[in-house]
């Protein structure tokens, strides 16, 4: 049991004791991350719920003419499915892997008979869910205030977080859906950033180069949802 305990990187699981740990992974499928993976449909019912282990899910809002944007995402410090535990059984919105990865799969039906009030998991989820409504609306302001440049700077810092590594891979049409903007918005930030030295993209290869000196780059939101992060949930 140690052995699997001390392999678990989802931040959640990790927090809680033991014997709720043993309890809960028991009923947990380890599945892979695959590319652009959807996990939950618009309007559909949500079957699982993902306690992320490593790569980054995207939470996408969708309009009436197929575009996407990115409202949050979601790594090893998180699950997804949060709407289940907020009693909701579907969500117009989109859960879509953007990093591939491995996360630990739950049926809905048991994560609501094992995750009750009286669960450390239902205590550390509540906080959570507080974190990641933080993080959404300091994205909503980020990305109606900051320039491309301060908001391409504070997601590759989040997604770098996310990974645990400085290289992964992107493509700047995925960049461009995030934000909200245009491809050839982001090819210009982009070659700003990698002539400053703070990043190299290369063939669909984003790898970090200069991490403080995109924190310097980024706005203040970066820093704002890190800090609530670390409040709520790593405290």
């Amino acid at each position: 049991m140690s052995k699997l305990r001390t392999s678990v990187e989802n931040r959640l699981l990790a927090a809680l004791p033991a014997e709720e740990y043993s309890r809960l992974v028991a009923h947990m499928e380890p599945i892979d991350l695959q590319l652009r993976q959807s996990l939950y449909e618009p309007d559909e019912p949500i079957k699982n719920v993902y306690f992320v282990r490593s790569g980054v899910v995207s939470l996408l809002s969708l309009m009436e003419d197929g575009s996407a944007v990115e409202v949050g995402t979601v790594g090893n410090e998180g699950m997804v499915g949060l709407p289940v535990f907020l009693g909701a059984k579907s969500i117009p919105g989109l859960a879509m892997a953007q990093i591939p990865g491995e996360a630990l799969k739950m049926r809905v039906d048991v994560f609501k008979a094992q995750v009750t009030p009286s669960s450390e998991l239902y205590s550390l989820l509540q906080r959570y869910t507080q974190a990641l409504f933080n993080l959404i609306a300091q994205v909503a302001a980020c990305n109606r205030l900051h320039s491309v440049e301060e908001r391409l700077c504070r997601w590759l810092l989040m997604t770098q977080d996310r990974v645990g590594s400085s290289e992964f891979p992107l493509t700047q049409e995925f960049i461009a859906q995030m934000l909200g903007v245009r491809r050839p918005s982001v090819s210009l930030v982009a070659a700003t950033l990698q002539k400053a030295g703070f990043i190299r993209y290369v063939r669909g290869q984003m790898t970090i180069l200069d991490r403080e000196g995109l924190e310097a780059a980024s706005c203040e939101c970066y820093a704002i949802i890190q800090r609530e992060f670390e409040r709520l949930v790593n405290s």
